[in-house]
């Protein structure tokens, strides 16, 4: 069986200061974040419906579908790979909270 990469999400951080990074995540579907841990402590805030795929460290995966508008917060050391499981573009900001 071969593997084949997915096509990685784009960002584009539109704040970064002493207080917030601010970035916006932009995902065709099929297209993964790559495998990331959170260093600090976020907030995500879905821009499109976003059909998440997410897989978790030891094989787990899960799946969670949002609608537009919709936020999140989480803390800091969450390690994952966020793949768009839908069959439409998808997109958030994640606002980073600096300590």
């Amino acid at each position: 069986m071969t593997y084949q990469a997915r096509q990685q999400a784009t960002s584009e951080v539109l704040v970064d200061d002493d207080r917030v990074r601010v970035t916006r995540w932009d995902f065709d579907p099929g297209a993964e974040t790559r495998w990331h841990r959170h260093g600090m402590d976020y907030v995500v805030t879905t821009i499109t419906p976003c059909a998440f795929l997410l897989e978790e460290p030891g094989g787990g995966t899960r799946r969670v579908d949002m609608a537009a508008g919709v936020a999140y917060r989480r803390d800091e050391g969450v390690e994952h790979n966020v793949v768009n499981a839908g069959d439409k573009p998808m997109s958030f900001v994640e606002v980073e909270l600096k300590a």
